[in-house]
């Protein structure tokens, strides 16, 4: 058996901390953008004759999703309705408590979770692409996830909670299009300047 090398170089352990503190910091990420929904859904109005009010709440929880990635965006939308869904008033209109769940506009809560995951989804598939065409697929992303995920079930929700024909209700929901657009817009202006910022944020997710 031989010795050991008196100069020998001892092996270098890695650092616990960092891996340590990751839980700590999604938390914290988490509960800022349900925040910021929460932010963006107090910024609303109901327009005449509508069932679903026009808000901000889309974009938060679009953001949500492209920012923090599919688990950690849909958690962070989870966590939202939770937080409405015990009593606070952080639903569009001021609204909170389990009626918000029984009204028309229903189903685009429901959808929001999936919506953001989607959005995180369709964002980590453009990672790989070249940092130029990052804003436009932020924005594509943002779109499928409202056209794709969010609409079909608000407007099967609006259907059969305020008695509507489905073409009715594809209608009704078709009103806030423009505005979902705009949206989208500027989840992937903030997004990319947010990536250009902080690089990781899109690599690690």
């Amino acid at each position: 058996m031989s010795a050991e090398r008196p100069d020998a170089v001892p092996a270098v352990v890695p650092d616990a901390r960092p891996r340590a503190a990751a839980p700590v910091a999604d938390v914290a990420l988490v509960a800022t953008a349900a925040a910021f929904v929460a932010v963006c859904a107090l910024l609303s109005f109901e327009p005449p004759g509508m069932s679903v009010p026009v808000s901000l709440q889309t974009l938060g929880v679009l953001l949500a999703g492209v920012l923090l990635g599919p688990r950690r965006g849909a958690l962070a939308v989870l966590l939202y309705l939770a937080v409405g869904a015990a009593g606070l008033p952080v639903f569009a209109l001021g609204k909170g408590g389990l009626g918000a769940f029984a009204g028309a506009s229903a189903g685009y809560l429901l959808a929001f979770p999936l919506g953001a995951a989607a959005a995180g989804w369709l964002t980590g598939r453009a990672a790989r692409l070249p940092r130029r065409w990052l804003p436009a697929a932020v924005f594509a992303a943002a779109v499928v996830a409202t056209v794709a995920v969010v609409y079909p079930i608000g407007i099967a929700v609006l259907a059969a909670r305020a008695q509507l024909s489905l073409g009715e209700a594809v209608a009704a929901g078709a009103v806030f299009l423009p505005w979902d657009v705009a949206k989208a817009a500027v989840v992937a202006i903030v997004a990319a300047g947010v990536f250009r910022a902080f690089p990781d944020m899109l690599e690690r997710r």
